[in-house]
């Protein structure tokens, strides 16, 4: 099956080939025989019923510094498509959300990976909120006096905004700490959004567990161990990826929401899990394929065009 295929997402020059996974996501479909094209966000457009985007085909490499090459320039029409990818990194802001309704008016006949009507609708800390049981408390709240509240319950907690990422804005409150209101001013200074606040889980010392789903079913994970003198452990944020084998706990939590995702078009999704508590589903830009290909040895690019393939037969 030979496919066309357009790749949404920030601009491929600054990417790190060796760690970014929508590079090696294209890596994998150049190999497979697929076409591909590549445009940035703001290059998609709605045009009198047609939905276009001004972009290049595209060709990649595993050379660094040398990774691309991209043809002439062009206007296509994203319906002629078999594939497109929806890569671009969060903020998961108006400008992110008006793409997925841009995209929703070809999908399905041209699949659109994830698909946007449920990126839209479930981004990574709002979809946990589904699963009680497998998450450690949480709020979603933008009232001080709630967020204060949640804290004198739970002790030491999370702080962190609703729709970041890479663990930007993240911020570990002991329960004598004293910067809540001055931390909450800051944040609702900035925009209108509410605060994300969970129970801190000591167990993020021995690292954040990312388990990556293909189609609704597990197929590796790898271990996220933080810096010294840091809580987060985002790579990020200089974060140190291990090799890791899923335990028993995250198998259960993927048997649990991995239907779901598969029944929603989530077919790249990389999940957080510390300890035995899952902290976020992320869907909108996950990472970890080439982390985890090294440790593990098995092509996850490979699967992931399999199950795209699948869907598209």
């Amino acid at each position: 099956m030979t496919l066309k295929v357009a790749f949404q997402m920030d601009p491929i020059g600054p990417i790190n080939i060796n760690a970014d996974s929508t590079f090696r996501i294209a890596e994998e479909a150049h190999a497979r025989g697929h076409s591909l094209f590549y445009y940035t966000p703001d290059r998609l457009a709605y045009q009198e019923g047609r939905i276009t985007a001004r972009g290049w085909p595209l060709t990649v490499r595993r050379e660094v510094g040398n990774h691309f090459t991209l043809g002439d320039e062009a206007e296509v029409d994203l319906a002629d498509f078999d594939v497109v990818w929806l890569r671009q990194d969060p903020p998961f802001d108006m400008g992110y959300i008006t793409t997925t309704h841009l995209l929703d008016r070809i999908h399905p006949d041209t699949l659109v990976v994830n698909d946007p009507f449920w990126v839209r609708n479930y981004p990574e800390k709002l979809l946990v909120l589904d699963f009680p049981d497998l998450t450690p408390p949480t709020a979603v709240a933008r009232d001080l006096d709630t967020l204060r509240a949640f804290r004198a319950r739970h002790g030491d907690i999370i702080l962190k905004p609703l729709y970041g990422n890479g663990g930007a804005g993240v911020f570990k409150l002991p329960e004598a700490d004293g910067n809540l209101a001055s931390l909450h001013e800051m944040f609702t200074g900035i925009n209108n959004e509410p605060l994300i606040m969970q129970k801190f889980l000591p167990a993020v010392a021995a690292g954040d567990k990312r388990v990556i789903l293909v189609d609704g079913e597990p197929v590796g994970a790898i271990n996220r161990v933080p810096a010294k003198g840091e809580t987060r452990s985002n790579m990020h944020v200089g974060g140190r990826a291990e090799k890791v084998d899923m335990t028993e706990r995250d198998l259960e939590i993927c048997a649990r929401i991995g239907p779901l995702l598969r029944e929603k078009g989530q077919v790249f999704v990389g999940i957080d899990v510390i300890g035995d508590w899952l902290t976020e589903i992320n869907v909108t830009s996950p990472t970890g394929i080439q982390e985890l290909e090294r440790f593990d040895g098995t092509n996850i690019a490979e699967k992931i065009w399999q199950a795209i393939e699948r869907r598209r037969a």
